[in-house]
């Protein structure tokens, strides 16, 4: 059994994974070790904890999670800074650039990195080639739910790479979430997550259209959302949106910005597997046109200001 966790990044979504992890570690466990690029998110986590839990909780450094990690988690912006962490290289985010400090330099034999960041398919498979090579075990286990679910504990694990790995790290996973789902080898957790955010953002874009053609029509839009949320087009994407467009604050959970990146690597994966995705490429284009107007940092539902700018509404 792993003695030692680790998790690194601790923003919107790592920060409250990190609490469950801490708050419900086994007493087989002797320490969870946290960094963040940004010692004040880490010290956050820490003013989050019990008093039962603070004293397991240790903020130190990439180099020491590496070296005394059996099990590590990653929550991270993206695909170069996953790969930059695990195999070395000069980073935006601040990950170590001598690959001599790199997280794959520095594990145990038999150690698992998994990666619950949203990161490209190649990436992940680049990277679980190199774990083959060094010793390790390289897991793509994205989640899915938000900020909301992450607070909850009610995440979504999807998980690919080595089965007998993630047979170890799933019950990790599930102080964190409330499902953890094996579907095949590396880059199978990444690919359901791109298919995920596809429907995601499909949705978010058809509440935005749909909504304002309500409120151009004359519908008031909090009758509108009582009438439909019972039916077929209730949906939690429906209820967050709804929530986002009446109070006006569009906070982010998940941002545009965000979003836009993983609608991406979802039109990298299908143009890698010859697949057609108009739809998907629509959205791409919707959410670009959204950050284009500036609403990149806020929550998904703000694409509904295009549609608004356009004809002179409000969804409110």
């Amino acid at each position: 059994m792993a003695k030692i966790l680790g998790f690194i990044g601790l923003g919107v979504m790592g920060r409250p994974m990190a609490r469950h992890l801490a708050e419900k570690l086994p007493p087989a466990i002797d320490e969870l070790l946290v960094y963040d690029i940004d010692p004040g998110k880490a010290q956050a986590l820490r003013e989050d904890l019990s008093p039962a839990a603070a004293p397991r909780v240790r903020l130190t450094s990439l180099e020491e999670i590496g070296t005394q990690g059996d099990i590590i988690f990653l929550s991270l912006p993206g695909s170069k800074v996953v790969r930059d962490i695990v195999l070395g290289g000069s980073s935006e985010g601040g990950a170590p650039a001598p690959e001599e400090r790199a997280l794959g330099k520095l594990l145990k034999p038999g150690s698992i990195i998994a990666d619950t960041s949203t990161t490209e398919v190649q990436t992940v498979k680049d990277i679980s080639q190199a774990a083959q090579r060094e010793g390790f075990y390289f897991l793509d286990t994205p989640i899915s739910g938000g900020e909301k679910a992450a607070q909850e504990g009610r995440l979504s694990f999807m998980a690919g790479g080595d089965e007998g790995a993630f047979e170890k790290l799933k019950p990790y996973c599930l102080t964190m979430g409330a499902s953890a789902v094996y579907l095949g080898e590396s880059g199978a957790g990444q690919s359901a997550k791109a298919v995920n955010q596809m429907i995601v953002g499909a949705a978010f874009a058809a509440i935005a259209e749909s909504f304002s053609l309500g409120v151009r029509s004359g519908l008031d839009p909090k009758t509108l959302y009582q009438a439909i949320k019972g039916g077929w087009a209730g949906s939690a994407v429906l209820d967050v949106a709804a929530q986002d467009m009446f109070s006006r604050a569009f906070a982010p959970g998940g941002t545009v910005d965000i979003h836009w990146k993983d609608l991406g690597y979802a039109l990298t994966l299908a143009r890698d597997t010859d697949s057609p995705v108009p739809l998907t490429a629509l959205v791409h284009e919707i959410f670009k046109a959204a950050r284009a107007k500036g609403e990149g940092q806020k929550s998904q539902s703000a694409v509904v200001r295009l549609w608004e700018d356009l004809l002179g509404i409000e969804v409110t």
